[in-house]
């Protein structure tokens, strides 16, 4: 999950000496433009490994076992995904998520912030739920849809970001990239296409697993993510130029003919 920094990363600025934090200033002002694209790239890079690397190391502990099929094939099709995005992604865009953002409204941290623990908790039910079997037998074809419905929000959201030089980990109206409407891809039929793959995905996870008690912790994080798509929407038509005609021509938010 998302997050725009870590608590020891705001202990440290908080308790930083003023001129240990003014000589850091001068030397990150003196940065070219491209070395800061860069720190920011690779900044988003170890975030999202070490996501990745938690995620997987909860699974695996719960289970009390590394010889889960199931588990592996989730890893090499996250995997995959991770390479796709690294080479389709433009640099700028992985740069904006990699950084410290101004303006996130805070609505939106807060969602993010709680976003976090149903995340942490799907890992450890799944785990858990393949070392005591909570679950009954879900047979294979029910496996296949659940890594179906992965690698559909997969792709949905690698398209989404893709076709969005905007898709921050934050809700904030970017003017200092020139914010503008998204309206190519996936964002010709609705107007939240990001959030459709990620629901996708999380409810795909848990059936690839096996693990029917991981349905809520998906079922949690796709209200919570209903909810920011509301509020985002809502921040959109009042904020960003353009976007009340763009939600007048695309009527849909998630799902076109349902909502």
């Amino acid at each position: 999950m998302d997050v725009g920094y870590t608590s020891t990363e705001s202990q440290t600025r908080f308790f930083q000496p003023k001129v240990v934090s003014k000589l850091m200033t001068n030397k990150t002002t003196c940065l070219s433009d491209s070395e800061i694209q860069t720190r920011a790239v690779r900044k988003r890079m170890i975030q999202v490994i070490v996501q990745f690397v938690i995620y997987v190391a909860i699974l695996f502990f719960c289970a009390g076992r590394v010889d889960w099929l199931w588990a592996w094939v989730y890893i090499g099709a996250a995997v995959v995904n991770l390479i796709i995005n690294y080479l389709l992604m433009p640099r700028e865009l992985i740069a904006e998520r990699g950084r410290q953002r101004e303006g996130v409204k805070d609505w939106d941290k807060t969602i993010t912030s709680l976003t976090i623990i149903p995340a942490l908790i799907a890992p450890v039910i799944a785990g858990l739920d393949e070392r005591f079997g909570w679950s009954p037998d879900l047979g294979l074809v029910i496996h296949l849809v659940g890594l179906a419905l992965l690698i559909l929000g997969q792709g949905l959201f690698t398209w989404s970001m893709v076709s969005n030089p905007f898709f921050s980990t934050g809700v904030r109206i970017q003017m200092d990239r020139d914010h503008r409407v998204a309206t190519s891809g996936p964002y010709k039929f609705v107007r939240h296409p990001g959030y459709t793959g990620f629901i996708t995905f999380t409810i795909g996870t848990s059936l690839l697993l096996g693990s029917l008690w991981a349905l809520i912790p998906a079922g949690i994080t796709a209200v919570l993510l209903i909810i920011r798509t509301v509020l985002e929407d809502k921040t959109l038509r009042e904020e960003l130029p353009g976007y009340q005609d763009y939600a007048n021509r695309v009527g849909w938010r998630l799902l076109p003919g349902f909502w």
